[in-house]
């Protein structure tokens, strides 16, 4: 089972619309292709950033189809209200050819409850049991995975390999002491773009799923390889690493919030990618202010990375 697709960072795609409201596949790909030439290990479909609670499971599954016809190495998505639609969206995700699976818990009916969780995790594991599969943690879906049902799970799935940590700093200490620290073998995802530095650094993160990146695509690899360096005792990028985290901080922060797709999908447009410009609901929208805001603060990064990139040293070596 080739767990390296893991080792490195991916963008969650989001699901441009057409003028209709409905997914430009064809985007999509274009986006995938875009990522995977920056550098990226592979691409994140359907996830919270993939619109994936207003698609329909066909159409998720024709994102995901459309993306593997491509070439393009994904991990898909299994968020789901009802199991039964995880469960088929897992093995279509198998029997298509994608790279993994990003095992989201059942979320509404019996969120909190451990055995119902459980079961879900098991069916969608046993759905696609050739698929390196890494649990999504993140308190936006209202479930805490911990070490001994993860555990108990991986015990009996051995395609369950890795563990997505969205929940921020205390959370990802919580999965490298708990749970990766118990086991070599497992390994350790970023999920929030707040938290690449403290992942890789401090928790052994192996690599990061990343919101930002898919604006920011080069300066998102840059940071994951200078926090890389630093959790190889070098002082230099880890100076540089904070620094960039700091200067990116405002930006990455989108990703902890409601609106995080609204958000990001300004900033591919102000990227010049009119096809992010519509959202599924018309209603949804950022407001003339947060639009302003991120206006300026996206100035402020990228006139802030020019005068700081010319640095050199390990910024020469890696960007």
């Amino acid at each position: 089972m080739n767990t390296q697709v893991f080792h490195g960072v991916m963008p969650a795609l989001m699901t441009p619309c057409t003028a209709d409201r409905t997914p430009d596949f064809d985007a999509l790909v274009k986006k995938g292709h875009e990522m995977i030439e920056a550098g990226m290990s592979a691409v994140v479909y359907c996830g919270s950033m993939g619109d994936w609670p207003l698609l329909s499971d066909a159409e998720r599954m024709e994102g995901v189809e459309r993306l593997v016809q491509a070439g393009i190495p994904v991990i898909v998505g299994t968020g789901a209200i009802n199991t039964k639609s995880a469960v088929a969206l897992a093995a279509h995700a198998e029997k298509v050819g994608a790279a993994g699976l990003m095992v989201i818990p059942r979320v509404l009916s019996r969120g909190s409850v451990i055995a119902a969780q459980r079961h879900h995790f098991k069916a969608i594991l046993d759905a696609a049991p050739s698929l390196p599969s890494i649990i999504y943690n993140s308190p936006v879906y209202g479930f805490a995975t911990r070490a001994d049902l993860f555990f108990s799970l991986r015990a009996e799935h051995p395609n369950l390999v890795g563990f997505k940590e969205f929940g921020g700093a205390e959370d990802l200490r919580y999965a490298a002491e708990n749970i990766t620290s118990q086991d070599n073998d497992v390994l350790l995802m970023v999920g929030v773009d707040t938290a690449v530095y403290h992942g890789f650094v401090n928790c052994g993160a192996v690599g990061a799923i990343t919101g930002i990146g898919t604006a920011l695509p080069k300066e998102v690899l840059l940071l994951a390889e200078l926090s890389r360096r630093a959790a190889q005792g070098n002082a230099e990028a880890r100076l540089r690493a904070r620094e960039l985290e700091e200067a990116m901080s405002v930006l990455a922060s989108f990703d902890e919030g409601p609106e995080l797709v609204l958000f990001f999908k300004y900033l591919l447009e102000l990227n010049g990618e009119p096809e992010y410009r519509l959202h599924f609901n018309a209603t949804d929208e950022l407001n003339a202010a947060q639009r302003h805001y991120s206006e300026q603060q996206y100035a402020l990064f990228k006139a802030w990375f020019r005068d700081w990139i010319k640095q050199g040293g390990v910024l020469l070596e890696c960007w």
